[in-house]
């Protein structure tokens, strides 16, 4: 077992990585649920495999849980399925000692923790991420969200968690292409923050595709601990916490255009996002052509998208990218690449870029 120590004072937190946490997920979480009445909210997929063992253990341990499954997909970060969570959560009468657990992935997670960081003014909140994208990123640093008609994550709060509990198990049970995308964010922690890292991707490509345990456990465990050191920095994202958004401007807007469907995952948006970010970087003068063929080499690897065949029309693009949540006066800033391990944030570039790297043609 790993273990990563996020300090934040009083909302201080720790994230384990290991096996057969789900199972035993009563003796981690008992302490944070003093009224002993639990919401465990999951989604249809994660619910049936994993959501018995989760409630059995609970129950055992004398808590009061029942589970709460909204359809799988990113459609569900709503507020007709929050309402749904407020009625569930009302009905239960679930009060200030008791919580919610949530059992799924970054969807789950960003749903169910804008649940508890909301009723009654704040419940408890256990993050058990069951996807790499939402272990390596979305579980760690306590953002919350439901998406609206003009883009996603438009509707949220910072709440941090009481714990998080990345049960590698979980993993085995993703499809291909559900596990590669969350090899983007992995890519990106990389990228942003720790060459090494990059370098160890890069060495153990077959290895992690083939989910071998230890592999998994260490990228698991290094980004959340390159997450947690962000987040220690600057927890309401108005510095350096910026960084981890590489890829995400274009890589949102994307995903809004796509209609938050299967035809374009989050990883694979933030992986046209990175790939696209990276070339405008170069073409502008931040970084060396060598860093962005390395980048999307690597993408390539790990079989996702570094290009579009065709870009959607600029006008569209833009209607989402001056919606992005890092718009500033009217103006959207971009996180560039300036060589493998650091970038920058803030910086604003011209939109006749955009569609020409999203189709990979500037360099």
């Amino acid at each position: 077992m790993k273990k990563v120590e996020l300090s934040l004072g009083d909302r201080s937190y720790s994230i384990y990585v290991s096996k057969g946490l789900v199972s035993n997920i009563y003796k981690y979480t008992s302490s944070f649920f003093r009224g002993r009445r639990i919401l465990v909210v999951s989604d249809t997929t994660v619910g049936r495999l994993y959501g018995k063992n989760c409630v059995q253990s609970l129950r055992e341990g004398g808590i009061s849980a029942e589970i709460f499954n909204v359809p799988v997909g990113e459609k569900s970060k709503s507020i007709q399925q929050l309402d749904k969570i407020y009625n569930r959560l009302s009905k239960l009468k679930v009060g200030r000692e008791d919580g919610i657990i949530a059992l799924g992935g970054g969807v789950v997670g960003d749903l169910a923790g804008l649940a508890a960081a909301t009723f009654l003014r704040g419940i408890s909140l256990v993050q058990v991420p069951t996807t790499l994208l939402s272990q390596v990123d979305s579980s760690v640093g306590g953002k919350t969200a439901i998406n609206t008609s003009y883009g996603k994550n438009l509707v949220g709060s910072f709440f941090q968690p009481k714990i998080v509990l990345c049960d590698l198990e979980t993993m085995f049970s993703l499809r291909g292409r559900e596990f590669r995308n969350g090899l983007a964010e992995v890519v990106k922690h990389a990228v942003i923050r720790d060459e090494s890292l990059f370098s160890y991707l890069e060495k153990n490509v077959s290895k992690i595709l083939n989910q071998n345990v230890r592999s998994l456990e260490e990228i698991v465990f290094r980004n959340c601990q390159i997450k947690a050191d962000v987040v220690e920095i600057d927890e309401k994202e108005n510095g350096v916490r910026q960084i981890l958004n590489f890829g995400h401007t274009l890589g949102h807007a994307l995903e809004s255009l796509y209609g938050f469907s299967k035809k374009l995952l989050h990883g694979e948006a933030v992986s046209l996002g990175m790939s696209a970010a990276a070339q405008m970087s170069c073409a502008v003068g931040f970084c060396e052509k060598s860093d962005v063929e390395r980048l999307q080499k690597l993408l390539l690897r790990f079989k996702l998208p570094i290009k579009l065949k065709k870009s959607p029309e600029l006008r569209l693009i833009k209607k989402y990218v001056l919606h992005d949540k890092k718009v500033r006066d009217g103006k959207p800033k971009f996180v560039i690449l300036k060589k493998i391990g650091s970038v920058e944030t803030g910086i604003e570039l011209n939109s006749r870029l955009w569609s020409s790297s999203i189709e990979g043609k500037l360099i």
